[in-house]
């Protein structure tokens, strides 16, 4: 005759049991969390080129109205030169922040040129250069030419070059194209002495 106790006992969890389901939880805990978190840098990735562009567009029309590009040959970061294209080039400010870079937003249409913006530019590029030159880029690790598979952006998600943390970033051409790069640069990012790289 079995007892209460012992048809309860025969009905339940063992704890190797109970411990192999929670193992099972937690790996697809871990394998949904990374599947998320890589869909949401590909989105953070295409909205800063979304910027990018926009950014390409407001060039545009300063390059229309001043025959160059912007130029502040006195400027030490990208945000000056770059403050120039507002607001007759755009007054929506929030495209020179990136996305995944954390950093502050700007004023809302008034020139930022003593804020942190997220892009580095390549002041005093020629409106005649080569449309697959580079004109703008994520934060890059430093504001040398770079040779094809030099460090462009940071390895280790670490400051600086981290927009994207270890994702690697955009390039913006003079041609209005956005192209992704690794850490490691995919192509050389040449310019000569008349061109000035400036970080955020």
């Amino acid at each position: 005759m079995r007892t209460a106790a012992h048809t309860f006992s025969e009905g339940a969890f063992s704890l190797i049991e109970l411990l192999l389901v929670l193992a099972i939880i937690l790996i697809l805990t871990v394998l949904g969390a990374s599947r998320f978190s890589t869909s949401a840098r590909k989105r953070e990735l295409a909205a800063c080129g979304g910027n990018l562009q926009k950014i390409y567009l407001a060039l545009g029309f300063y390059l229309n109205d001043n025959g160059a590009y912007p130029l502040l040959p006195e400027a030490q970061t990208s945000a000056g030169p770059l403050s120039l294209l507002v607001p007759k080039g755009t007054t929506d400010t929030q495209i020179f922040i990136c996305p995944a870079s954390g950093d502050k937003p700007l004023p809302e249409s008034e020139p930022f040129g003593k804020y942190r913006i997220s892009y580095n530019y390549y002041m005093g590029r020629p409106t005649n250069g080569d449309p697959q030159d580079i004109i703008l880029s994520d934060w890059q690790v430093d504001t040398l030419p770079k040779k094809k598979g030099s460090l462009l952006f940071s390895p280790d998600g670490k400051k600086p070059g981290n927009n994207h943390e270890a994702a690697g970033g955009n390039l913006l051409t003079c041609g209005g194209a956005v192209v992704f790069s690794a850490p490691k640069a995919d192509q050389d990012l040449l310019f000569p002495s008349t061109v000035r790289l400036l970080s955020p």
